[in-house]
């Protein structure tokens, strides 16, 4: 017996649209219906979303419809942490390695969309394009939804070894690779890392990797401390509990630190910092300010003739990520803590951003 029209009618209607968390306004999450993406184009991939980490940078966005001085002006989908199954490709699709992409390989993607033609990414900086679009980051609709298309060249296949929560972590350890690229920490050096969220404890396992001599984590949540001391911290302290600079000063003899990355939200860790390093240390900012400022006493830098590096995403390190990861070089498992399902996004944003039940890092299974 054939479906009454209607109904024929109502599920037509449904196959072409999905399921998509979107933001409305500050803490203003909600699961909504919006049109299906359709088939991919030249060189795009269709992905069907498995995985969606929550980041730090969502949670600026989440909390208060902006980031730094983007904001929203209309309903937004986050997300830019994830992992997925190719769909569908349209002609042409190379992944990031140059390779043909096929449906049904399971895949990590890089958020980050260059235009490849600019002055900035004919210099070598995708990551500072003049035309880059960014999933999550308005106007660009982010992952948190059922389907989403893609440039095939932002899809990295991922091996076997590597579970969906692993590949969505490819991401913040990139970011981490970038970051250790950006220090120059060689052999013997003593770093401090401020923040050990996601991308903090991904950082010291690559310090770790490049050969410190000491490694000081601060932070203000006993669990994230207690992860970084099983990681291969040196030494950490609660910031909330202790003076960190003076605690890291005592520890160094008073030298301080050749290397200390703020890996927090920016706001007064970013002059604990400076203070802690030594004469002629290196400053990486990773973190984001929550009021868009950045306040750094000058005599401190001037005096120290500090280096001061930004981190801006990352460049092309998938690759060097899912070797990583594979090889069981770096552990990615213990960083996620918390999964959800999409219909709870909500619920997944507002523990993360209260630093409730133990959260390091909170995934949406889609």
């Amino acid at each position: 017996m054939l479906d009454p029209p209607q109904r024929q009618t109502d599920r037509a209607t449904l196959d072409l649209t999905m399921l998509a968390a979107r933001l409305h306004g500050p803490g203003d999450l909600r699961i909504d219906r919006v049109p299906h993406p359709g088939p991919p184009g030249p060189g795009q991939a269709l992905l069907r979303v498995r995985a969606v980490g929550v980041c730090g940078s969502d949670l600026h966005t989440f909390r208060h419809a902006r980031i730094g001085d983007t904001r929203l002006e209309g309903p937004l989908v986050l997300g830019h942490e994830f992992a997925a199954v190719v769909e569908a490709v349209g002609p042409g699709a190379e992944d990031g390695r140059f390779r043909p992409l096929e449906p049904g390989t399971r895949v990590a993607v890089d958020p980050a969309q260059p235009c490849g033609r600019c002055e900035l990414c004919e210099r070598g900086h995708p990551n500072l394009c003049e035309n880059l679009r960014f999933c999550g980051l308005w106007p660009d609709q982010g992952a948190l939804c059922q389907w989403i298309p893609m440039p095939a060249r932002c899809c990295f296949p991922v091996p076997p070894a590597l579970d969906d929560a692993a590949a969505v972590m490819l991401e913040p350890l990139g970011v981490a690779v970038h970051t250790v690229d950006l220090s120059k920490i060689r052999v013997g050096h003593r770093v401090a890392i401020l923040g050990a969220g996601p991308i903090g404890l991904c950082i010291l396992q690559l310090v770790r990797l490049a050969g410190a001599d000491a490694i000081y984590v601060t932070d203000k949540y006993p669990w994230r401390l207690d992860l970084a001391r099983r990681l291969g911290a040196t030494t950490v302290w609660n910031c909330d509990e202790i003076d960190p600079v003076d605690a890291v000063l005592r520890a160094t003899g008073g030298r301080g630190v050749d290397v200390a990355i703020e890996a927090a939200w920016c706001d007064d860790s970013l002059g604990q910092a400076a203070e802690m390093l030594a004469m002629g240390g290196r400053l990486v900012v990773v973190g984001i300010s929550g009021d868009d400022r950045m306040a750094l006493k000058h005599s401190t830098a001037r005096r120290k003739g500090l280096s001061i590096v930004m981190v801006r995403r990352m460049k092309h390190a998938y690759p060097r990520a899912i070797g990583l990861a594979e090889q069981g070089r770096v552990d990615l498992a213990s960083l996620v803590t918390h999964r959800f399902p999409l219909q709870r996004t909500a619920d997944a944003f507002r523990m993360a951003a209260e630093y409730r039940d133990g959260v390091v890092k909170a995934v949406v299974e889609v």
